[in-house]
């Protein structure tokens, strides 16, 4: 239910980023985070549009399918830059939904769930050419997720179920982003 919520929200706030009427310093970027892939070897892509100098807002996905930890991860948000526009300090916020899946290497218990919050982030952003920049940054969410852990991942005996809060760290970045 809140995955297709997501979902649609996502599809309707880049329906608007795309199809919005032109104006005088629009701008959109295309974006991904290399420590992702070298963490997990998962897929990121996160796509922002400026609504003004400086604000801009965004929509992102990660996927990782393989290893012990799989998830899905879909958020939507909004950065400051005091200064311009994709160039300088910045500060985000955003929602973000993610559907995960992890295995422990050593005793195979399993656990899976959903987990839905808020997050906050800040970093520099340099460009280093005409279209082409790279981001640092650091951010964190909080929020509410529900779990279930298993014995086994084949047996499919259930050790707990629940819900909790959690604060975890979200984004360790280190970006490479194209500017439109």
């Amino acid at each position: 239910m809140i995955d297709c919520l997501i979902k649609k929200v996502s599809v309707a706030l880049l329906a608007v980023l795309f199809f919005a009427g032109t104006a005088s310093g629009q701008v959109l970027a295309l974006s991904t985070n290399v420590v992702d892939y070298v963490q997990t070897g998962g897929l990121n892509v996160e796509a922002s549009y400026a609504l003004q100098r400086h604000w801009s807002v965004g929509a992102g996905m990660k996927y990782d399918g393989r290893g012990y930890q799989k998830q899905q991860l879909y958020s939507l948000g909004g950065r400051y830059w005091p200064w311009h526009i994709y160039s300088g300090w910045w500060l985000g916020a955003k929602m973000q939904y993610q559907e995960f899946s992890s295995a422990e290497r050593v005793t195979y218990r399993t656990s899976e769930g959903d987990r839905i919050g808020a997050g906050a982030s800040a970093g520099y952003s340099r460009m280093i050419g005409p279209h082409f920049n790279i981001d640092l940054g650091l951010g964190f969410w909080y929020g509410s997720g529900t779990y279930v852990r298993y014995s086994c991942p084949n047996c499919g005996s259930i050790l707990s179920r629940g819900s909790q809060a959690f604060f975890l760290p979200n984004d360790i970045l280190l970006g490479l982003s194209y500017i439109f």
